[in-house]
């Protein structure tokens, strides 16, 4: 199978077990024993619902990685918080903007 979907797997102390998971399909899971078998197993999963929603007509979600990005997106805060970051910026000498993309680095 040649998808581009993302996948992750993680361990579940929960369940004692490795938890697969897609996310584009985030009510979607899988446990297994091993790493492995949960990434197979959460594959064959995504792969089983696209099948499915292609015979009922449903949309299919695009996969995160060939989607395209702008770059911009709206961010609503308390207009005490816009003001405070305002005065931060102004405190560092930089532009808003990039004082707010220093912040959301990750």
């Amino acid at each position: 199978m040649d998808d581009k979907y993302t996948y992750r797997v993680t361990w579940s102390p929960e369940d004692g077990e490795y938890l697969g998971l897609c996310a584009e399909f985030p009510s979607l899971s899988w446990l297994a024993g091993s790493y492995d078998a949960a990434l197979k197993g959460i594959r064959e999963v995504v792969k089983e619902s696209i099948e499915d929603m292609k015979a009922s007509g449903e949309e299919i979600p695009e996969p995160i990685a060939t989607r395209n990005y702008s770059g911009k997106f709206t961010v609503r805060v308390t207009p005490e918080m816009h003001k405070n970051l305002s005065l931060q910026a102004a405190e560092s000498k930089v532009s808003f903007n990039r004082f707010i993309n220093s912040k959301l680095v990750c």
